[in-house]
């Protein structure tokens, strides 16, 4: 069973508070909110999922023990890339639906209009890619599926782009996180789980670079176009 953590307000920013506190249910709703719903680009994804990976036999055997440690991540795997669908199929849904709107609508905590504006010219950049691309960049994969139903993407086209993404980020961070925690662990004696912090650094600014870097471009560029 998983031990409870001291709460702290900065253990929100911290992937392993959801996932010792809020167990596989809470997890699994992380991952569907932060892939399609827009107020969820201030939840934590690849780190999450990362962790999630070190804790991937508590997770899975909270639905059934498997008593496998590579089942258990399967299994694990399996139903983080069925709620990452679903949280891009809600996405594009509502980008459809709601697209005019989103772009009138002024900035609240849960709404950042420029994350949308720079999924937009991500979109316009990649085409269809970019449903792929996204799951692996902070805040474009949170915009880029509500982009893609605003710009009225085939569906089809956009169901094969998401699966093979789902997939993709999936079973990459998962098995990172699982199989690096067993390798160190068993090749120089240390538990990462005493390190995760560090770790999740490292994650945050390696994934978070581009997308800043792509802000202040961005911004650079139309400053220049309003002098």
């Amino acid at each position: 069973m998983m031990h409870l953590l001291q709460f702290a307000w900065t253990d929100l920013l911290n992937p392993e508070f959801y996932i010792v506190n809020g167990g596989l249910w809470l997890f699994l709703f992380i991952v569907f909110a932060e892939t399609g719903l827009f107020a969820g680009f201030f939840l934590p994804g690849d780190s999450l999922l990362f962790v999630a990976g070190i804790y991937s036999n508590e997770l899975a055997r909270e639905l059934v023990d498997l008593n496998n440690d590579f089942l258990n991540l399967l299994l694990l795997t399996s139903l983080v890339v069925g709620a990452g669908i679903l949280g891009n199929i809600v996405g594009y849904w509502f980008g459809a639906k709601s697209g005019p709107y989103l772009y009138k609508r002024e900035d609240t905590f849960f709404f950042r209009k420029k994350h949308l504006l720079a999924a937009k010219d991500f979109y316009e950049k990649y085409g269809g890619g970019a449903i792929v691309f996204a799951r692996f960049l902070p805040f474009i994969r949170t915009f880029a599926p509500i982009v893609a139903g605003i710009v009225q993407m085939e569906r089809r086209k956009f169901m094969v782009y998401n699966i093979i993404g789902c997939v993709a980020w999936a079973v990459s961070m998962l098995m990172a996180g699982h199989y690096l925690y067993q390798f160190i662990r068993q090749q120089y004696g240390f538990d990462l789980k005493d390190r995760l912090e560090v770790i999740v650094i490292g994650i945050i600014v390696v994934t978070t670079a581009p997308v800043i870097i792509r802000l202040l471009r961005h911004g650079r560029e139309s400053g220049k176009g309003s002098a």
